[in-house]
């Protein structure tokens, strides 16, 4: 390729890599009414734009169309990524007041409880999710809708907290990563220039809620010091910023390792990033899951008579977990390749039996009905689906043989087992016979002698 085609190739890639994903968040603003009431208005966010003015919005308030500003890229790279097929992420607005955090261990972040002025005005807090991300943000909106074409409110990133997997699906005794990047940008220049150059202290916090019951997994202050809770479960955080820019922006990793996860470690995953008197959290929903094995008895072959019916089938699925979702289908095939259709005949399952390590296990049983000579050849399949499991499933088949057809006959097999017995009767007779003339033999060579 010549060099102006690559070039023209690589600015091409470049240009569509940052026109991918989409321009506008479609979200909702929530207010509290008072008297335990909400209020849902609708907003946007323009994340992105060409050459032309904003889209002009008449169905918004310009003060919920927000322009948003991002020094450090981290929001807006994370929707360049977006996969195009991927549903619209679910998008909600509210105002957020800075605050110092509550836990004692993050106290040093804050040691004036007063928040300092460079803070005033409005604050809003941008959460969204989907399958592929989840996210929150803090914005700082201008005081007044700019007058373009179109009136919007123009509105800076300030913190973001990012996950690009919002829904782990872990093996049970594998270790999880769950992923974190959060990205600051001080909200105005005299924020930046009253602190030592260099990104700020901050907190990283992990917490998970299951079953209404909430743990404080893993604390970290990197660059305080101080007594810190004791990290549970063997559990580590990547803590510490990417970069060490004087002014900012900065961006950080806060990824979360949990060695060897087991059922009692799945449920709500919650990461915050404590910055002096402001906070950003996301979510995350960690599922632990273990697939089936599957075997079926009698096995490889089963042998009925025309007219009689097959011995009953046992399918037994051992240690998965979860116990929901499982589904066991029997399946009638009219040959190892051939179709086949839902299987007939009686049909139940046991109850489940839960192993130490948490997973369970169950049978199915299949009585089959009475089979034709044109069923010799079928095969018999126990076909199991799980969430832990392909689309397809995971399959256990049995071979039917009609007796009287292509194998042997009952008759056949009787024959069989009589000529069997005859035969070791008579190598029985021929070792006693043999062992009689040996013993004999010496009888007389000791009276001769």
């Amino acid at each position: 390729m010549k060099p102006l085609s690559l070039l023209l190739a690589v600015a091409l890639g470049s240009a569509t890599a940052v026109l991918a994903g989409p321009a506008v968040i479609e979200c909702w603003f929530v207010e509290d009414e008072g008297g335990g009431r909400l209020s849902k208005k609708p907003a946007a966010l323009l994340l992105r734009q060409g050459p032309e003015s904003p889209p002009p919005r008449p169905d918004l308030d310009p003060e919920r169309y927000l322009k948003v500003h991002d020094p450090a890229g981290t929001l807006l790279a994370a929707f360049r990524r977006y996969p195009r097929d991927a549903p619209a992420p679910r998008c909600e607005m509210s105002h957020y007041v800075p605050l110092p955090a509550s836990a004692n261990w993050v106290s040093g972040l804050t040691p004036e409880q007063s928040c300092p002025r460079a803070l005033d005005g409005t604050w809003i807090m941008v959460s969204m999710s989907s399958p592929v991300l989840s996210l929150s943000s803090l914005l700082r909106p201008q005081s007044e809708p700019q007058p373009e074409p179109a009136l919007i409110t123009m509105a800076t990133a300030v913190l973001t907290v990012l996950t690009h997997t919002p829904t782990p699906r872990i093996r049970m005794g594998q270790d999880a990563l769950l992923d974190l990047s959060f990205a600051y940008t001080p909200p105005t220049p005299k924020a930046a220039t009253s602190l030592a150059p260099g990104p700020p202290p901050f907190g990283l916090e992990w917490r998970r809620q299951h079953l209404g019951n909430g743990h404080l997994m893993l604390a970290a202050t990197p660059g305080l010091s101080g007594q810190m809770p004791v990290a549970r479960e063997g559990a580590v955080a990547f803590a510490a910023w990417d970069d060490d820019e004087p002014l900012g922006p900065w961006t950080g990793n806060g990824t979360f390792w949990l060695p060897a996860v087991q059922p009692f470690q799945e449920g709500t995953y919650l990461a915050t990033v404590h910055l002096p008197y402001l906070q950003g959290q996301t979510t995350l929903e960690l599922a632990v899951q273990k697939p089936p094995k599957v075997a079926l008895t009698p096995a490889p072959l089963i042998w009925a008579a025309p007219r009689e019916a097959p011995p009953e089938l046992l399918c037994l699925v051992s240690h998965f977990y979860p116990s929901e979702g499982l589904e066991v289908e029997w399946e009638l095939w009219d040959g190892p390749e051939g179709r086949f259709q839902k299987a007939e005949g009686q049909r139940w399952l046991s109850a489940l039996s839960h192993h130490s390590d948490g997973s369970v296990s169950l049978s199915a049983h299949l009585q089959p009905p009475p089979v034709t000579t044109g069923q010799h050849g079928a095969c018999y399949a126990c076909r199991v689906h799980h969430p832990s499991l392909p689309a397809s499933g995971r399959s256990a088949k049995v071979t039917l043989q009609v007796a009287g057809l292509s194998g042997p006959s009952l008759e056949d097999g009787v024959g069989l087992f009589l000529s069997a017995f005859l035969l070791l009767g008579l190598i029985n007779v021929l070792g006693w016979a043999a062992a009689y003339l040996a013993t004999s033999k010496d009888s007389t060579e000791k009276k001769t002698q």
